[in-house]
């Protein structure tokens, strides 16, 4: 059976341009329960040719950049974009190697 989670979204389908509009810690969870441990950070970008959809991209390890003041033009190295299904809705997920400025 084909599993929603084994498909990846083509990454020229999100559109040239991202802004980066914020940047907030990832943290460890164990047993169900967040902990206190940073463990990477996420990105959010707006897609610009989706209406101005937000995704959030999780990029492990230090902080790559700094809270925008405003929004900044972005682009991601090694980006995977998949979807999953939660409480009956389409979900994604997106993670990186790594982020910089356009």
């Amino acid at each position: 059976m084909l599993n929603l989670r084994d498909l990846k979204i083509d990454n020229a389908s999100l559109g040239q341009k991202k802004l980066l509009v914020e940047v907030v810690p990832a943290y460890e969870y164990k047993d169900k329960q967040r902990t206190d441990k940073i463990t990477g950070y996420r990105y959010v970008v707006c897609l610009v040719e989706h209406h101005l959809e937000k995704l959030s991209v999780r990029i492990d390890g230090e902080q790559r950049m700094e809270q925008p003041d405003g929004f900044v033009e972005v682009d991601f190295d090694d980006l995977e974009v998949s979807a999953y299904e939660s409480q009956g809705k389409v979900q994604f997920t997106a993670k990186a190697a790594d982020i910089f400025a356009v």
